[in-house]
C-alpha cells in the first residue's frame, strides 16, 4: 500500500499507450498513487473536484479542448492546483500561454521518464519546471510584445493570400490602417517581408497551417 504521503496524481491523457505508460511508470515509485485519469477537459474538471490531487499531468491537446483551457478552468475554482502540461509541441506561443495561465511545469513527451519523476518531486514541492530546451526557444522571444487580435487578423489573411485591399474589405478597415497594422506585426515578428512574417508566425504557434 502507498505510503500516507504520498503524492496524489491524476492523470488527463486521451492517448491510451502513453496513458498506461504513465500509469506504469507511477505504480513502480513507492511516494506516488495514481488516483484517477481523464481523457478529455469536461472529465478532467471533475475528477480534479472529486479528488483534489496533488499533482495533474495534463495533455495539451485533448479532444474538442485545449488543455491550458482545462488548466484555466481548474484554477479558477483551485488556485493552489499544481498541474503539469504534456506535450509534443514546443511552438512558444503555446508555452507562454500556459505559464501564464499558471502551469507549474511544461514539458515534452520526449523527455525521459526518470526525468519526469523528479519534475513531479519538484512541482510537488512548489517549484516551477521549464527544461532546458523548452526554455531556450521561450527565451528566443522573451520581451516581444504580443500580436493584438487585429495584427492576427491580418496575419491570418495573408496567410490564406489575400492582398493589402482586400485584406481592408474583409476586415472593413481602410488599406492604410492595414498597411499600418503590417508594420506593426513584422516589427514585433522581426520579420523581412510578408511571407517571412507567416513563417515566424507559423514556427511560432501563432497561426495553424
Amino acid at each position: 500500500m502507498p505510503a500516507s504521503g504520498s503524492i496524489r496524481i491524476l492523470c488527463v491523457e486521451d492517448h491510451p499507450v502513453f496513458r498506461e505508460g504513465l500509469r506504469a511508470m507511477i505504480d513502480c515509485e513507492p511516494d506516488m498513487i495514481l488516483v484517477a485519469h481523464a481523457v478529455n477537459g469536461v472529465q478532467a474538471i471533475a475528477e480534479f473536484r472529486n479528488h483534489r490531487p496533488d499533482v495533474t499531468l495534463m495533455d495539451l491537446r485533448l479532444p474538442g479542448a485545449n488543455g491550458t483551457d482545462v488548466l484555466i478552468s481548474i484554477r479558477g475554482e483551485f488556485p493552489q492546483a499544481r498541474v503539469i502540461m504534456l506535450t509534443t509541441s514546443d511552438g512558444d506561443a503555446d508555452i507562454q500561454r500556459a505559464m501564464r495561465a499558471g502551469a507549474s511545469a511544461y514539458i515534452l513527451k520526449s523527455m525521459p521518464m526518470e526525468e519526469l519523476l523528479d519534475i513531479i518531486r519538484s512541482v510537488h514541492s512548489g517549484r516551477r519546471h521549464i527544461p532546458p530546451e523548452v526554455a531556450a526557444r521561450l527565451a528566443e522571444y522573451m520581451g516581444d510584445d504580443d500580436l493584438t487580435a487585429r495584427e492576427l487578423e491580418v496575419l491570418r489573411l495573408i496567410r490564406d493570400g489575400y492582398r493589402n485591399k482586400q485584406i481592408a474589405d474583409q476586415l472593413t478597415i481602410s488599406e492604410n490602417t492595414v498597411n499600418f497594422h503590417i508594420k506593426n506585426l513584422m516589427g514585433k515578428l522581426r520579420a523581412n517581408d510578408r511571407t517571412h512574417a507567416v513563417t515566424i508566425a507559423l514556427r511560432r504557434g501563432l497561426l495553424q497551417i
